[in-house]
């Protein structure tokens, strides 16, 4: 099975290969490119759970990015596990240059930025963990609207997801029902980070 996770951002993929990689199924590689996005090449699993993930899971990891923005040590440790999820990336899943390239050149953005943080006045880290998650999550409510809402590509996950089960939404109806889980991640993530900060 391959799923298209249509966004440039790493985390759909990772959160896609996260949910695989719990039910001991085999991710098989992950491309990503320049012009149209990532796709995540599965073998096995459950294909309701899979296919939202890219849209849903990049939501979800932006809003536990701004959430740990909010204190010094949970950003470090999200810092810490972005690096990790970058570097199997880059060692086990990639599959093209151009993947290889965008996480070799995070993964020395986030090593220059937490070594700033630690050894100078500089204290950048909280910034941008706090940049990336807003982006996770504004991209996806964007990528939900332009990839499933306003262009209806035929080939997008709610379409494959729609021909999948027999029920009475089609792609565009799933692309809305996504969209909105989506933005109701940035909403608790906004309110949850205000909350700890207060």
């Amino acid at each position: 099975m391959s799923c298209s996770c249509l966004q440039i951002d790493l985390w759909p993929c990772q959160f896609q290969i996260l949910y695989i990689s719990s039910n001991l199924m085999k991710v098989q590689g992950i491309e990503v490119n320049m012009n149209e996005g990532g796709v995540t090449h599965t073998r096995g699993g459950k294909p309701w759970l899979i296919l939202p993930a890219g849209y849903l899971g990049s939501s979800f990891w932006g809003m536990v990015l701004i959430i740990s923005s909010a204190n010094s040590t949970a950003t470090r440790v999200a810092a810490a596990c972005l690096g990790a999820s970058l570097l199997i990336v880059l060692l086990i899943f990639a599959k093209n240059w151009f993947l290889r390239f965008l996480c070799l050149g995070f993964i020395c953005f986030l090593v220059v930025v937490w070594v700033l943080q630690e050894l100078t006045p500089v204290h950048l880290l909280r910034y941008v963990i706090l940049f990336i998650g807003v982006m996770n999550c504004l991209f996806s409510v964007y990528d939900i609207y332009d990839d499933l809402i306003a262009r209806r590509v035929n080939t997008s996950d709610a379409e494959k997801f729609a021909e999948l089960y027999s029920c009475p939404c089609n792609g565009l109806a799933w692309g809305v029902i996504w969209g909105i889980i989506s933005f109701m991640f940035l909403c608790a993530s906004v309110y949850i980070g205000l909350v700890i900060l207060s």
